[in-house]
């Protein structure tokens, strides 16, 4: 099983740039500072990550120091001036609204200020003595091109979560349930990162186009796509593949398969910086869509960062354009009966300068 070497974290290096960036965003916004309280941003800005349970409060200032509090003592790493320990318990019993007494280390600074961008909306009593502006345009923005710290981040959310498909792979056969899968994909990932992840994607049901798994066993003849996202410290990879339960896929099967990976020839000849995310949507749902009476209903493909999806989206409800620095997956599928499930095969990419390089390397056969 693949382990990762060590605990994933963003770099100083990255961390002061991504800051850098925000402060000419505040000054072009005439903003005299960012409040920032999403676990996600906080880390992007300073490198520090902190349990979903234990809030946390950035304080990045237009021109001053950057200011962490956390329940927790934060690394020499973490990038920030000042970094306030909160008391979120008293004897380990947790304190109430801890979101409101993570802010309590900042607010003397706080008060120096008057116009603010912040991710998230304000409680009424902060609304009534700063003037708010919405950052939450802003950091989609800056989060689109990823920087190479945040890449890695990636990568490692992905050989996490090819350590889950290496465990599927072993444990399934006819007999064995969809919830036992997904138990054991869940601690071959976990194990491979060394900490919580949390939750691990949408499908994991044999027989069907996908969903939650069930105490349901599998059955000989069925496909079972695994459609797995993985995040580790806020960063998301979001691979899928199939596997046939009897490891003796049929002749229809087959032919779904080589369908799908002709797609992604296609993809991978043809999709570059400046390409229109619908176009290539409609090239591949014009080749697989209707195939053999087969149906092809999802989206293309989309971003992968902070959040498991994100701009660009590969999908004909949206005009979105490839740019370079986009982290991207394609995810072409088909369905029916007749396959007693489906074939959904989902790889990752970075969009280059000169094209795509493929960060996803787990065998895609059945």
């Amino acid at each position: 099983m693949a382990e990762i070497s060590s605990l994933a974290s963003l770099t100083p290096d990255g961390c002061r740039r991504r800051q850098d960036r925000l402060r000419e965003h505040l000054a072009a916004l005439k903003l005299d500072a960012a409040l920032l309280t999403d676990s996600r941003y906080i880390n992007y800005f300073t490198g520090h990550w902190n349990r979903s349970i234990l809030p946390g409060a950035l304080l990045i200032q237009g021109t001053g120091e950057t200011l962490l509090s956390t329940a927790i003592v934060a690394d020499d790493a973490v990038l920030a001036d000042r970094k306030e320990v909160y008391e979120s318990s008293h004897l380990a019993t947790l304190a109430d609204n801890l979101p409101a007494v993570s802010l309590q280390p900042l607010l003397a600074r706080l008060g120096t200020f008057k116009k603010i961008g912040c991710d998230n909306p304000p409680h009424l009593w902060q609304a009534m003595q700063w003037e708010f502006s919405d950052l939450g345009p802003t950091l989609l923005s800056m989060r689109r091109a990823k920087d190479p710290d945040e890449v890695d981040m990636i990568r490692r959310a992905i050989a996490a979560c090819e350590a889950a498909y290496g465990r599927a792979r072993e444990i399934l056969e006819p007999g064995v349930s969809e919830v036992r899968v997904y138990a054991e994909m869940l601690a071959a990932a976990t194990e491979a990162v060394g900490e919580s992840i949390g939750e691990m994607g949408n499908d994991f049901q044999a027989g069907s186009l996908g969903g939650l798994p069930r105490r349901r066993p599998v059955e000989s003849g069925e496909l079972m796509p695994l459609d797995v996202s993985i995040a580790v410290r806020g960063y998301n990879c979001d691979l899928c593949r199939t596997f046939a339960v009897n490891r003796q896929p049929t002749a229809a099967q087959m032919q779904c398969y080589e369908l799908v990976m002709a797609a992604f020839a296609h993809l991978e000849s043809t999709a570059c910086a400046g390409a229109s995310c619908r176009q290539l949507y409609q090239e591949i749902h014009s080749r697989l869509d209707g195939q053999n009476g087969w149906i092809f209903p999802h989206h293309l493909g989309h971003g992968i960062g902070l959040f498991p999806h994100e701009a660009p989206r590969l999908n004909p409800n949206y005009n979105d354009t490839l740019e370079v620095g986009d982290v991207i997956t394609f995810e072409p599928g088909l369905y029916s009966d007749e396959l007693r499930g489906g074939i959904r095969i989902e790889q990752d990419y970075l969009v280059t300068e000169n094209g795509l390089e493929r960060l996803s390397h787990f065998p895609t056969d059945l």
